[in-house]
Order: structure tokens, then C-alpha cells, then sequence
């Protein structure tokens, strides 16, 4: 069996396993097979060198493990590099392991899509981490006019914006665009979408002073951010279409064919599925030497 996976620390929640083993069905690439692989970050490294062996080509990487990913290639590309983070990972017969980014074109992809081209657009961008500095990157790469950064981790934001040449904002304030790079609405506190709102910074007025907004969490139905900013008539992108367009490009340079994007997208929206049942038969494996 030809195998590939997701890597992340919570992965359950990922909609990657339904999405590309559609699209591979969809290929006729019998015999390929795509799962989670849950990954505590202390055991990550082990983990990820003992895929090759395991029958893995490739491997998506998702929180919290993006720019130690790119630590552990043996190469990357150029915006893997500049980025500083890689979500998808590839591996050679000798077990070679090369990074890719696809979060940054996969976001461009699909904010296109939707007709709403970056070029000459201020952005905000809330987060620091792999996903945010994909979208800083992406954005002043695409024309965006003013790239700003706001994180709770005042240093990091720092960090990201001087190598990527961003601004830094102590809070979140108005802009064309405001991009959620965060986890916060992963998981729901028990506030409920204030609450999330809250973690964020943001009111439902100020959302609603944006001219689009974009969630990379995504979960059945609309998040929080998105809800608030929906009732505030502003329009809006979900994390499940940048999640089929960064993953249909991963697919690419694993299999070299064309990703069926409208199977892609139906299986990411379908609740659930898309594991082989010994899913974490491997990690467990790790684990146990």
C-alpha cells in the first residue's frame, strides 16, 4: 500500500483523510491510502523519519508542528524557506525528506475563486504561528498593499513581521481584509462565540468593519468569527475551501495528476469518514520502540 497522511497534535478533527482518499478514488490510484497520524510534538521527529520505511510518500502537517516540519527536511523549496514553515512533506525512496508550503498559494487560490484578489488590499492577519506566516507571505507575495500582524505573543508577532516584512498591531484594527490564522474556535469555550470573539479581540462591531474575512478553523457550520461576521452582512470564506485548495496542490506533487477539486470539496464538507480503522496503529508502533 502506497500511504499518505496528516500529521498534528489534536488531528482528529481533520477533514484531509475524507478529501484525499475521494480524490484518489476518484484518480484510480488503487492501493493509495491517506490517514491521520496523530503527533505529540516530543515524539514528532521519530515519528515523521519512520514514515518512509511505513510505505508513506508524502504528508500533510498541520498544528502545532509546521515549522518544525521544515526543520526536519532535507530540502525545501524556496517558499517553504522563506515562509519558515512547510505543511507538506514528501518523502524519496532513501528516505529522503523534502518541505513543501502549499498553505500560501492554496490561500491565494482561494481567495481567487471567490473573486477576492489580495492585490492592493490592506490585510490583517491574526497569529504568529506556521499558518499565519504562510499568509503574510502569501498576501505581500500576491500585491497585498499593507500586511499587518496581531498576536497575544507580542515577540512573535515581531519576529514573524520583521522576516516577512509585515507591520505589528498591539490590537486588531480595520483593514480590507482579516485573515484568522489562530485555533481560537477549534474548540468552542464555554462561552460559546463571545467567548471566541473575546480570545480574538474583537467585538461584533469591529467585525463587522471589515470588508471580508477569512476563518482557517473550520467545523460543521460556520465558526464564530464567521457567524458574527455573516450577521454583520460581510462577506466571508471558510477554512474547508482553503483547506481543499492547499490540499489539492499537495496531491499534486505526490501523485503528479490533476486534483479533482468539486470531489475534493464534497468529501471535505461530509461530516466524518475517511480513515482506514488502524489509524493509529503507527503511532503506536513509535511509541513502543
Amino acid at each position: 500500500m502506497t500511504r499518505l497522511g496528516v500529521l498534528g497534535w489534536p488531528v482528529a478533527h481533520s477533514r484531509s483523510p475524507a478529501m484525499h482518499n475521494a480524490a484518489l478514488a476518484a484518480l484510480g490510484l488503487e492501493g493509495w491510502r491517506y490517514q491521520r497520524l496523530p503527533a505529540p510534538p516530543e515524539l514528532l521527529d521519530e515519528l515523521v523519519r519512520a514514515l518512509p520505511a511505513a510505505g508513506f510518500v508524502g504528508a500533510n502537517v498541520t498544528i502545532p508542528h509546521k515549522q518544525a516540519a521544515l526543520a526536519l527536511a532535507d530540502s525545501a523549496s524556496v517558499a517553504a524557506r522563506e515562509i519558515g514553515a512547510a505543511n507538506t512533506l514528501s518523502f524519496a525512496p532513501g528516505g529522503e525528506i523534502a518541505a513543501e508550503n502549499t498553505d500560501a498559494p492554496g490561500l491565494i487560490a482561494a481567495l481567487e475563486r471567490a473573486g477576492r484578489s489580495p492585490r492592493g488590499q490592506s490585510a490583517l492577519v491574526l497569529g504568529a504561528g506556521g499558518s499565519a506566516r504562510a499568509a503574510v507571505w502569501a498576501l505581500r507575495e500576491a500585491g497585498a498593499r499593507e500586511v499587518s500582524v496581531c498576536n497575544r505573543t507580542r515577540e512573535r508577532a515581531i519576529a514573524l513581521a520583521d522576516a516577512l516584512g509585515a507591520r505589528v498591531v498591539p490590537l486588531p484594527e480595520r483593514a480590507d481584509i482579516l485573515i484568522n490564522c489562530t485555533s481560537v474556535g477549534l474548540v468552542r469555550p464555554s462561552g460559546g462565540g463571545d467567548g471566541d470573539l473575546n480570545q480574538l479581540r474583537l467585538s461584533l462591531d469591529l467585525v463587522g468593519r471589515y470588508s471580508y474575512v477569512v476563518d482557517l478553523v473550520y467545523t460543521d457550520g460556520d465558526t464564530p468569527l464567521l457567524a458574527a461576521a455573516r450577521e454583520r452582512e460581510v462577506a466571508t470564506l471558510d477554512g474547508l475551501e482553503i483547506l481543499v485548495a492547499q490540499g489539492a496542490l499537495s496531491l499534486e506533487v505526490w501523485t503528479g495528476c490533476p486534483a479533482p477539486l468539486d470531489v475534493m470539496r464534497s468529501a471535505a464538507r461530509e461530516p466524518d469518514g475517511g480513515d482506514p480503522p488502524d489509524e493509529d496503529a503507527f503511532l503506536l508502533d513509535v511509541e513502543g520502540g
